[in-house]
């Protein structure tokens, strides 16, 4: 990457980010600002993330079980207990996904041996359900040009968690059933839906291919594993409820 195309891409996030600060969502990058590779995204994404402070973990996914996954950086001040408000002049796309999450135990730092899924799973120290709320710097994320949405943090605007599961491992993920509420209606209700089939295979895939960009996964950081309820929008003044038949429930409330 030139000089020339690296402040290009600050200044990508900079718009980005003073669309966030200011809640003055842009319909999309200009077009010479605009990333044109998913590693042009990927480094807009870090830029912004310094932006916030310590990374606190990466939100993980794909779209199909075949797919190659995608994954962008989490900022820990984002990152919150089940219950919380969420206020009016930071959150405005109110996107909604019920995902389940993970906090690593133990550090696992870059190496040459690619680390096993046995090694990986047994690093973790706790299972969570969790709503990933999503937020954009773009009036219109899908319409935008896909790059410019990536780069924007994945849509990423917050992660609000529930209580451990403590016996996790003896899930049946593809049997797991799943409600998703706003005030006390039901809007999405799905069973084993998490498009990437096993996602499991998400976690030694952030700790092997993805550590060129994390430098390694530490513990205290979470990994959250996508969507099992597609984005669903919320309102202001609406409570928030995400109950997996298994593994918790979790909740916010947008203020």
């Amino acid at each position: 990457m030139t000089g020339a195309r690296e402040a290009q891409l600050i200044e990508a996030a900079n718009l980005l980010l003073d669309a966030r600060r200011e809640m003055s969502p842009i319909v999309d990058l200009p077009v010479e600002l605009q990333p044109t590779t998913l590693d042009e995204a990927y480094a807009v994404q870090l830029i912004m993330a310094e932006a916030y402070g310590e990374i606190g973990g990466w939100k993980i996914g794909a779209p199909t079980p075949e797919a190659t996954p995608m994954f962008g950086p989490m900022p820990r001040i984002w990152i919150r207990p089940s219950g919380v408000g969420l206020g009016a002049a930071t959150h405005r796309y109110r996107g909604l996904e019920a995902e389940i999450a993970f906090l690593l135990g133990k550090d696992l730092p870059v190496r040459a041996t690619p680390y096993t899924r046995d090694e990986v799973i047994a690093a973790i120290a706790s299972c969570h359900p969790v709503i990933e709320e999503l937020e954009s710097a773009l009036v219109d994320p899908g319409a935008a040009v896909k790059f410019s949405m990536v780069g924007d943090l994945q849509m990423h605007g917050g992660l609000v968690f529930g209580p451990a599961y403590a016996d996790w491992r003896s899930i049946d993920f593809t049997h797991e059933h799943v409600t998703l509420s706003i005030d006390g209606v039901v809007r999405v209700e799905k069973t084993g839906s998490n498009t990437s089939g096993d996602f499991l295979r998400l976690l030694p895939y952030l700790a092997n291919e993805g550590s060129a960009r994390t430098g390694g996964l530490k513990a205290g950081q979470w990994i959250t594993t996508g969507s099992w309820t597609g984005n669903i929008q919320g309102t202001s003044n609406s409570r928030v409820d995400v109950t997996f038949a298994t593994a918790g429930s979790v909740g916010l409330r947008f203020e």
